[in-house]
């Protein structure tokens, strides 16, 4: 079970870390190494949710909800997240909204691969990485067309 459980930490920093370099190639404020740990981090707290108190379930008098663990990685990487959006007053722009979704979604797919989904895991990566290079493929066509 442990090498298993080694399986699913090694996806899901594999994974990650190809999010990571992407916005590492495109020089923003989180790269490979913050992905590499938020998912790395995200699959251990779901395995350890998951398998890390079978003998404390042996008691019928509690009830133990498992899931608890992962809703709380959600809200600790949105409050991560938040702080990577920043407000430019002088410019009036909003900066970060990207960087903070990609930490989002990249713990749940670290949670996926801390679930054992590999396939949902690899799916949800190849999306987000198509996403965000069509996103930057059509934003250069729009600015060479604005600047005509």
């Amino acid at each position: 079970m442990e090498l298993e459980f080694l399986m699913r930490i090694f996806c899901a920093a594999l994974l990650g870390g190809l999010i990571g370099l992407e916005r590492e190639y495109r020089a923003k404020e989180a790269g490979f190494r913050t992905h590499f740990l938020v998912a790395l981090g995200s699959a251990v707290f779901m395995i350890v949710s998951a398998y890390g108190f079978t003998d404390a379930l042996t008691n019928d008098l509690q009830r133990w909800d498992l899931s608890r663990v992962a809703a709380q990685v959600v809200s600790g990487i949105g409050f991560i997240g938040a702080g990577t959006i920043i407000f430019r007053k002088s410019e009036n722009m909003v900066s970060g909204l990207t960087t903070a979704a990609g930490l989002w979604v990249t713990a749940a797919i670290g949670l996926a691969c801390g679930g054992g989904m590999y396939i949902l895991a690899f799916g949800s990566t190849v999306m987000v990485l198509l996403g965000l290079e069509a996103f930057n493929y059509f934003l250069h066509k729009f600015d060479k067309h604005r600047k005509e």
